[in-house]
């Protein structure tokens, strides 16, 4: 493609009056339209809130509004045979209606243009632009037929200028246009009378397009895995279909083919044991239980694993996978086993809760505000489905070790005063007196005296706390008259013990982490596979000639970790509420990175597990010697 010379002057800018022009007079009803002054600052911001591979999603839309019936992602053949075989650069066929040369002026270099209706819940006009022109200044290159005759424009950014627009061609006459005409040698395969394809040319003309950003999943298919991951499916009778293995000869049908790209729903029918839908109050939740087969397991072309998303018209928004779907699922009540477990939520849209998408089509807005995930939450969980319960009970029945909660207990019933802070709050006629707000709830040089004694006599500083109205204070000789409150009864967690190798795998959030509390549940989900337990295990069984791996080794060792995660929780617990401990304080104290350092203390614990195998294996062998 040719360079263009510098435009000629697009000539004088209207006039709009000054102190030697009489300006021609105003309608009282008319109003000067509001224009945009720096276009290409605006339309850089927008494309900073779209993900890297959002114009994927812009331009298949585009495709299936324009009526295609074949969508093809594939590496631009005609540049790359024009250059020899060394440009690749990634382009976008589509079969839909096409547009003339006015059309494309019209919807390509208007920010907000579109050939469809424009809605809150329909369509922007605006996403490929923001997605696609900022990631490729050096051109988004559009071709389109209708009718049998073909038009090319190209939205770039002037390397001059910096400014975005359509790049002028000069024409083999001499001319100018923004518009080149096209024979029917450019045109693609699967275009006849109509149809357009989209080139992608990244930041200089050399980039290549079509090789996988740094960090995404399965490079060699990374536009079919992110177009299956963005829908659940696709409009009856469309086939969309995605280039994969392009490095090898273009023969090579085995490596070098167009792959079937069908969308989370087929995958999800596929590999499902269970599935349904619960409606809730304002939202229905999608379900499905994976299968544990080989076959799902290795398919690689979308997510094979546990994740949540959020479900509109179609498409998939918002959708976490890994540490963050282990995360939502986990809220949602999805407690074990999060790996083979999908949810989407749909939210009801309707006058009264209106829903539609941010302008970067990211995050779903009911109200132009964030789902509200947390109260679905909470229903769903009311309304958790048997065969989701039944599946988390199967996970955790292999599950090895007994219950130490009543043994710990019973170790902790003589301590169990330590979990509980002292806390005030103000009460008038109380018998206490309250001293004045400081840094830390200490009040230095005060103490705590009943409040009809005349002269105050120093005193231990008992701390206070937000409770009530009254917020951190030391209790004083002076001050508002308060009262002590009965100190909250310590709550002990439960805990499960998660390993692999007893056919209970753990969650994303635990890969090599000691342990993870869900508050909701008051549950500690404890790493079987952590190296800490497994390596004091191995040690005890090497100290008595035990095979590793040994159940009564194992069993202690887990038994005096746990006492010190559940010791950890309770008395995190006893600062839940005060006025220095808000939530997010409160997450990470009892995150599982606080959960990993308090068990990487050794001395305690280590002769813990020394006096009470001694005591089990003694007693084991002396029967045994009988």
């Amino acid at each position: 493609m040719a360079t263009a010379p510098e435009p000629p002057s697009a000539g004088d800018q209207p006039n709009l009056g000054g102190d030697d022009v009489i300006a021609p007079p105003i309608p009282p009803d008319r109003t000067m339209k509001m224009d945009v002054g720096e276009i290409g600052f605006l339309l850089e911001r927008l494309g900073a809130d779209c993900g890297d591979q959002q114009y994927l999603r812009e331009l298949t839309m585009n495709s299936l509004e324009a009526e295609a019936m074949n969508v093809i992602w594939d590496v631009d053949w005609k540049l790359h045979e024009a250059s020899g075989g060394s440009l690749y650069k990634l382009c976008c066929i589509d079969d839909g209606r096409g547009m003339g040369a006015r059309e494309m002026i019209q919807h390509i270099n208007n920010l907000s243009s579109s050939g469809r209706v424009q809605a809150m819940d329909a369509n922007f006009g605006v996403g490929a632009k923001i997605s696609a022109a900022t990631r490729n200044p050096a051109g988004v290159v559009y071709q389109s037929w209708q009718d049998g005759k073909g038009s090319m424009i190209q939205l770039w950014r002037d390397p001059t200028s910096r400014e975005y627009g359509l790049k002028q061609f000069r024409l083999p006459d001499g001319s100018y246009s923004y518009v080149v005409p096209l024979t029917d040698t450019a045109k693609p395969d699967i275009i006849d009378e109509h149809g357009t394809k989209v080139t992608l040319f990244g930041f200089d003309d050399g980039d290549d397009t079509i090789t996988a950003p740094e960090g995404v999943p399965t490079p060699s298919r990374w536009f079919a895995r992110y177009l299956n991951a963005r829908f659940l499916d696709f409009p009856q009778g469309v086939t969309v279909r995605a280039r994969q293995g392009w490095t090898y000869d273009p023969e090579d049908s085995n490596h070098n083919i167009l792959q079937r790209v069908r969308g989370m729903g087929n995958f999800l029918t596929e590999h499902a044991e269970h599935s349904g839908v619960v409606d809730l109050t304002s939202c229905r939740v999608h379900w499905w239980i994976l299968d544990d087969s080989e076959k799902r397991r290795k398919t690689s072309e979308l997510p094979n694993t546990g994740h949540f998303g959020a479900l509109y018209q179609g498409e998939l928004y918002e959708m976490t996978t890994g540490r963050g779907g282990t995360a939502r699922l986990q809220q949602f009540g999805v407690l074990f086993g999060p790996d083979r477990v999908v949810l989407y939520v749909e939210p009801k849209n309707g006058p009264d809760r209106p829903l539609s998408a941010n302008t970067a089509r990211t995050q779903l807005l009911l109200r132009n505000a964030p789902l509200p995930y947390g109260e679905w939450a909470h229903e769903f969980r009311s309304n958790l489905p048997q065969e989701i319960r039944d599946y988390m009970d199967a996970v955790i029945a292999g599950t090895k070790g007994v219950d130490n909660s009543e043994s710990i207990m019973e170790r902790l019933k003589a301590y169990v005063k330590l979990f509980r802070l002292s806390r005030y709050r103000s009460q008038a006629g109380g018998p206490l007196r309250a001293g004045e707000r400081v840094s830390g709830g200490r009040s230095p040089g005060e103490g705590t005296i009943p409040k009809e004694t005349v002269e105050p006599k120093p005193a231990a500083h008992k701390p206070g706390s937000q409770t009530g109205d009254l917020l951190a204070s030391m209790l004083a000789a002076d001050g508002d008259e308060a009262a002590e409150l009965p100190p909250a009864e310590p709550s002990i967690p439960n805990v499960v013990w998660l390993s692999a190798s007893e056919g209970a795998s753990t969650p994303d959030l635990l890969d090599d982490r000691a342990a993870l509390y869900l508050p909701d549940d008051n549950l500690i989900q404890a790493n079987g596979d952590f190296r800490v337990y497994t390596d004091m295990a191995d040690y005890w069984s090497d100290e008595y000639g035990m095979p590793h791996g040994s159940e009564i080794i194992v069993a202690v060792v887990r038994e005096w970790f746990q006492q010190a995660l559940v010791e950890t929780v309770l008395g995190a617990q006893a600062l839940q509420g005060e006025r220095r401990w808000s939530p997010k304080d409160m997450e990470t104290i009892l995150s599982p990175e606080a959960l990993t350092a308090a068990v990487m203390q050794r001395y305690h614990v280590a002769n813990a597990v020394k006096r009470t195998l001694g005591a089990k294996i003694g007693s084991l062998r002396e029967k045994a010697g009988a």
